[in-house]
Formats: structure tokens, C-alpha cells, sequence
């Protein structure tokens, strides 16, 4: 236990995962969400800045496999490097890694979700399980809603 849990007594102790938690709705349905600790929000910050390199090379095999093709012609749309494509000024192999920090970032905000079970957890959760559930754009919606309810805003910090 805390120091300062320890100060604020047994009461305290036992409300301490309610404390936590937030509600809010989406499409009919009330998620209940649990607010991160500083260092829980700074360890998903970090892994969603830097995502798996495999992840991100498998994410580009299959973004870049149809451009092969093109490697051998000189076109004004496509240039190849080194270790990347470049498609119309945009490079291919940060594509990649946007997407692995997407999907990255979904899966850390979804697994703050509070199970309606207590014996689930949340935990072993991954993004095929999530876009198997939910297409991209619900994705983005639960991602803000949980943003919103963990985050204090400008006004509530400010407290007016």
C-alpha cells in the first residue's frame, strides 16, 4: 500500500478502483474505462511512439508489394531508395509505421476497458481482436471517448 493510501485509511483503500474508473456512452452502450497512472500513461505513450520493427517491416512488405514491380522504371510518381518507396513525395516505409502506431494506440486505449466480467480481462487483448469487433471509424470513435474521460480538459483543470 501507498503512503498515501495508507493516510487515507481502509475507506479509502476500498474505493479506490471506483475512484478510477469512468463511465461514458457510446452507440447505446456505457463502457466503463479505468484512468491510467502517470507511469501507466507514459509506458503506453512510449509504446505506441516506437513500434515493433518487425511490425512495421511486415507492414511494409505488404504496403510495397504491388510497387516492385515499378522498381526497374523511371516514373515520376514512385522513386525507390535504398530501404524505402517513395509515392508521390510520401514515403511508404512511414506509412508502415503510422499504421503499426494506429493500431498500437487503439489497442492500449482499449485495454483500459473495465471488463462488464470480472473474471475477463482485458490484458491479452490485440488489435485483430479489436477490428474484429469494430471497423476503423468506431475504432476512432471509442479511442476519443476514452481520450476524453481519462484527460482533464483545459476547463477542468482550470477549474471554471
Amino acid at each position: 500500500m501507498s503512503k498515501l493510501a495508507t493516510a487515507l485509511g481502509n475507506a479509502y483503500t476500498d474505493k479506490r478502483r471506483a475512484i478510477r474508473t469512468r463511465t461514458f456512452e457510446l452507440g447505446g452502450h456505457i463502457f466503463k474505462v479505468r484512468v491510467p497512472l502517470t507511469s501507466e500513461s507514459d509506458a503506453m505513450f512510449e509504446r505506441v511512439s516506437a513500434p515493433a520493427p518487425e511490425l512495421v517491416e511486415k507492414f511494409y512488405a505488404a504496403l510495397t508489394a504491388s510497387l516492385i514491380k515499378f522498381k526497374d522504371q523511371q516514373n515520376d510518381e514512385f522513386q525507390f531508395t535504398d530501404n524505402d518507396i517513395i509515392v508521390s513525395g510520401r514515403s511508404m516505409r512511414e506509412a508502415a509505421k503510422n499504421k503499426a502506431m494506429v493500431e498500437a494506440r487503439v489497442t492500449e486505449y482499449v485495454k483500459l476497458l473495465v471488463p462488464e466480467d470480472p473474471e475477463q480481462s482485458m490484458a491479452d487483448i490485440t488489435y485483430d481482436d479489436i477490428a474484429a469487433e469494430w471497423p476503423l471509424a468506431v475504432q476512432v470513435a471509442l479511442v476519443d471517448k476514452i481520450v476524453e474521460v481519462i484527460s482533464p480538459s483545459y476547463k477542468e483543470t482550470r477549474g471554471n
